[in-house]
């Protein structure tokens, strides 16, 4: 397993490395040239005793960060939602019954949550002063492999529409790409992720925690040729990942494949 991505993620990381130290470089040269040796320039920083520069008599005031005003219950027109609409928008989508059958991406009762957004007005409401809100509410259940969107009607507090697909697979959330991870450091194929995290830190990998990543739908024969342990991707909700070391270098997971309907790995080509 390469410990880097691509070729091209490697320019890019190397164009940002020279850029940082063409900054370096900038800052260096524009340092007074009696500093450091002689110990004669004046390295006090701004408000420990010395004026900042330009805050002479007249200056403006500094830049003041305002507290964030109190968010109401409900918004109006295309307000984004507020944390009140989101939590009420999840709750009647997801009724008592739903909530014991479905399971999320560990196997725990409850669909796996994905987006929850504002959805669209009606052609027939666009001339009304006050429309009611609506929010489109997206989860995965694993228990039937369905994606399901929701749409509830915030202002009678009503589902208005329920749609379930087979085979549809949206992009992951945060929380499948860490399950993803934690599968597949478990795994016997995750033997190369595990090494070159502890050539990269020294440490033993045992979770994802220490992994920054990403998760990407795969489809599998919708995509090309897949192997036989990947032919129920596409109907089953199987990702492949973009991995780093936090604060580290890229490790290479991008032929790995994670089934998290079955919860199995393998591997591409």
């Amino acid at each position: 397993m390469h410990r880097l991505l691509h070729r091209h993620l490697g320019k890019a990381l190397a164009g940002a490395a020279l850029a940082l130290t063409g900054t370096a470089v900038m800052a260096a040269v524009t340092l007074p040239a009696d500093a450091g040796a002689t110990g004669t320039t004046d390295t006090r920083l701004a408000g420990a005793g010395a004026p900042a520069p330009g805050r002479g008599p007249g200056a403006p005031p500094p830049g003041v960060v305002e507290p964030a005003g109190a968010q109401g219950e409900r918004g109006r027109g295309r307000d984004p939602l507020t944390d009140d609409e989101l939590r009420r928008a999840r709750d009647l989508a997801q009724p008592r019954a739903l909530r014991n059958a479905a399971r999320n991406v560990t196997g725990r009762p409850g669909p796996e949550p994905l987006l929850t957004d504002l959805a669209e007005r009606r052609p027939s409401e666009a001339g009304l002063a006050d429309p009611p809100r609506r929010a489109l509410v997206s989860f995965y259940d694993y228990a039937t492999d369905g994606y399901v969107t929701t749409t509830v009607n915030l202002t009678t507090s009503r589902v208005e529409a329920t749609d379930t697909q087979h085979g549809v697979q949206p992009p992951p959330s945060h929380a499948e790409a860490v399950e993803a991870a934690r599968l597949l450091i478990a795994d016997p194929l995750g033997a190369g992720l595990r090494q070159d995290y502890r050539h990269a830190t020294g440490h033993d990998l045992t979770g994802p925690d220490p992994l920054a990543v990403t998760g990407f739908v795969y489809r599998g024969r919708a995509e090309g040729d897949a192997p036989g342990a990947l032919a129920a991707c596409g109907p089953h909700r199987c990702v492949r990942l973009f991995t780093k070391v936090k604060n580290g270098p890229w490790i290479d997971t991008r032929r790995l494949v994670i089934d998290l309907s079955a919860r199995t790995v393998a591997r591409l080509g």
